[in-house]
Order: C-alpha cells, then sequence, then structure tokens
C-alpha cells in the first residue's frame, strides 16, 4: 500500500487522501501524496521547560508561565499563553514581566528537563540510531531503512511516536517531514504546538520562495541585513540569482544559500554530531593564578571557539567557563546571555565576568564553552545593533580575509597584547 494518510488519534491508515479519518471521524489526518515516501524528521518539543512545569503544577495549566531568571535574567522559555501577551525566549525578565505582568516566574529546573529528555529521545533512539541532538528539545531524525524493522513507513512511526510521548509523559512534540534536515526543521515550526506537518518535493519551493531569507540555516541577523541590502530579501530572491554571482559575493556561503533556496540539503543526519554543547580548553605547564595570565589563555580559546560555532552555523545564550584546580577539582560556571553568541568578542566577555569571582587560586587549565546550540538562522532578528552584532560582522569579515589568506594574515588586536 502506497501510504498517504495517517489519523494521529487513532493511527488509521490509508493509501488515498482524506480530510476526516474513516475509522475515529477525526480530523487530525496527516494526508500528503508523498507521505509514505519521506524519511527525515525534526522533532522540537513545544516550550520545553514551561510544559514540564506546567504538568509538574496542574494549577498553571491556563496560567502564563516564563522559565527564567531574576530581576536582571532573561527569558529562558515562555509558554504559549506568555508568547500571546509578546514574551518571548531571551527576553530580558523585566520587559517580559512589563508585557506580562502576572506571568508565573520559575527559576529553572535542568536536572529535571535533562531527565524528560532522556526519556524522550531514548524513545527516538529506539527507532533508529540515526539520532541528531541539537539541544535538551530538539533532535534530527532519519528513519531510512526502518520500515520493516518498526512495522510501518517514518511517516506512521513518527505519528505513533508523538502519541506515545503525548500519553506517556504529558508533553508535546511537533514534527516535521520532509527529504531533507533543512526542510523537515521548516516543516516543524509550521504549526506548533502538537503539530505535525509534511513538506514533499513538490510544494517546497513554492513554499520557501515567499519567505524571508533569514529563514536560512547559517543566516543570522547581521547577514540577513547584507543579504537584504543586497536586493536579496526573500528566498525566491535568492533562488532566481545567478549562481556565479552569489559565489563571487559570497564564496561557498553563496553556492550553499543558492542550494538551500532551491530546496536542496546534503546534509546527513550525523549521530557523531550529536551535541548540545562545544568547547575548547587548555592546559597551563605552570599553575596560574592572576587574572591577566588566566584571560590571556582564555582569549584564544574564545577565537577558536567563535570561529567553530560560525563555521558551523551554531550559536548558544549559555556560555560555560570551566577551570580546573591545582588539586584537580574542576569548577564550572555558567551564564545565560540575552542573545545567542558566536563571536570570541562576547564570549570573553562572558567568560571573564565568570571568572572574576573564581580568582585567587592556582588553576592548570581553563575551558570555556557553549551548551544548548542550536542553529545561528534560528537566533530572532534584532532592530538595534548589539555587541554581539558589531562583533559578528567584524569577525565574519576576519574570517573570510583568513579563508582568502591564510589563518595568520589577520590577527585580532586582543591576540596581540594582554586582555585588559
Amino acid at each position: 500500500m502506497a501510504l498517504k494518510a495517517v489519523c494521529r488519534d487513532c493511527l488509521w491508515t490509508g493509501d488515498r487522501k482524506v480530510e476526516r479519518c474513516p475509522s475515529c471521524a477525526s480530523r487530525r489526518v496527516i494526508s500528503h501524496d508523498e507521505l509514505g515516501d519521506l524519511t527525515i524528521a525534526h522533532l522540537d518539543c513545544d516550550a520545553f521547560y514551561a510544559s514540564v512545569e506546567k504538568r509538574d503544577r496542574p494549577e498553571l495549566r491556563d496560567k502564563p508561565v516564563i522559565v527564567g531568571g531574576g530581576k536582571r535574567g532573561v527569558v529562558s522559555t515562555a509558554c504559549y499563553v506568555a508568547r500571546l501577551h509578546g514574551v518571548g525566549s531571551a527576553m530580558p525578565m523585566f520587559k517580559a514581566l512589563k508585557a506580562c505582568p502576572d506571568a508565573v516566574v520559575i527559576k529553572p529546573d535542568f536536572r529535571k528537563y535533562v531527565a524528560e529528555s532522556e526519556r524522550i529521545f531514548g524513545a527516538v533512539g529506539k527507532l533508529t540510531p540515526l539520532v541528531q541532538t541539537l539541544s535538551l528539545d530538539e533532535a534530527w531524525i532519519d528513519l531510512s531503512g526502518t520500515e520493516r524493522l518498526n512495522g510501518g513507513p517514518p511517516a506512521f512511526q513518527l505519528i505513533r511516536l508523538q502519541k506515545w510521548i503525548e500519553d506517556e509523559t504529558g508533553l508535546t512534540v511537533s514534527i516535521g517531514l520532509a527529504p531533507n534536515r533543512f526542510l523537515a526543521k521548516v516543516a516543524s515550526e509550521l504549526d506548533k504546538p502538537r503539530g505535525f506537518s509534511v513538506i514533499g518535493v513538490t510544494e517546497a519551493k513554492g513554499l520557501l520562495a515567499p519567505r524571508p531569507v533569514n529563514i536560512l540555516p547559517g543566516v543570522g541577523p547581521v547577514f540577513g541585513r547584507t543579504l537584504r541590502s543586497d536586493g536579496f530579501a526573500t528566498v525566491g530572491d535568492l533562488a532566481a540569482a545567478d549562481v556565479k554571482d552569489l559565489i563571487r559575493r559570497y564564496g561557498e556561503t553563496g553556492l550553499r544559500l543558492y542550494d538551500l533556496s532551491h530546496a536542496r540539503d546534503a546534509r546527513p543526519v550525523r549521530p557523531d554530531h550529536d551535541r548540545r554543547g562545544m568547547s575548547a580548553e587548555t592546559t597551563f605547564n605552570d599553575d596560574l593564578t592572576t587574572a591577566e595570565d588566566l584571560e590571556a589563555e582564555l582569549w584564544p580559546l574564545c577565537e577558536k571557539l567563535a570561529s567553530k560555532a560560525r563555521r558551523d552555523g551554531v550559536a548558544s545564550r549559555v556560555v560555560v567557563l570551566k577551570l580546573r584546580k591545582a588539586d584537580f577539582r574542576i569548577v564550572t560556571r555558567r551564564i545565560t546571555l540575552a542573545e545567542p553568541v558566536q563571536t570570541a568578542r562576547v564570549l570573553f566577555s562572558a567568560g571573564r565576568d565568570l571568572l572574576k569571582p573564581e580568582l585567587g587560586e592556582p588553576y592548570r587549565l581553563i575551558g570555556i564553552g557553549l551548551a544548548e546550540i542550536a542553529e545561528a538562522g534560528a537566533a530572532p532578528a534584532d532592530l538595534f545593533a548589539t555587541a554581539e552584532t558589531r562583533a559578528l560582522k567584524t569577525e565574519t569579515a576576519i574570517d573570510a580575509l583568513r579563508e582568502k589568506f591564510g589563518a595568520k594574515a589577520v590577527v585580532a588586536g586582543r591576540a596581540l597584547k594582554k586582555p585588559g
């Protein structure tokens, strides 16, 4: 049977497209001509932290809930009720509470969130080993070749999984199914929360064409403004461009933009890239104690990590500092920033702030990391310049010069002197 429809309530399957399930009369039916052929999915937990808190405290079900820091902190997650008031992730708490003064604010409990994440993705891992997670609540899944093993095409497996997650954990997820990673990510955002959306090969280009260029992975606020100033406001503008002109303007990135605008994405789902964070660290020949010496070691690590983040098209708001004392005990400190970071300058500033309270003891190692990383293109555009967007413009330009003339062609000013 060529699968064309699946009921999300009773799991009825059919070989024809329908609007209502012929078995249980539900309208929650997924119908698509390519439903039985697609194998790549993106799974995203809906307002994850806030949803866990609401599940554990039923009295909060209909109330706006914000998971985040104090008055000087930022929003980690806002439930969908709070989002109706204009509250969003990374928003400063004072702005969030001004927009939604009746919100219930809850301090994050990451142990609880990690446990639920492991529960959900443990179930995903039983379907296929090809799972690439980006954070506690988000992953790509490749279900190629699993139909016989799991008793149905990927679409059926995913709908059954979505139902199991909701029944067993009390949490909801949104899933996008498509021919590649990029389209699967786009699909998962189409019908949140509790959504299941499909983008097939036939309609992909038409669906992408009117959308802003920021929907493309790796196109953050700064690069997005560059593209718009160059006349490429929508994905369709890029698709209509001459590929040679895009390569001339943006190098290899231009070719990638052209492929993405034509709904092509050759990136495989890679479990070996299954990461929730990335880091760089160094061990000293002799223990270091002073701020000057430790910061001098920290700066090149920030450059290394930021360069990798930009190259991989990822960013994070969570910066982690790692120190190992002379007696080998490890100290870790973390901070959540107001916006995703992928620049050495902002990484260094955050790392230095985390380091200050720990000064006074000898250390044998220092490291800097990003936790809960996500695709940089997912960062919301900002109407105003920030320290991160200004630094990103500069460091992206340096990346291009180093790629053309060699790694030592451009040396950042801070690398020429001890950080101050």
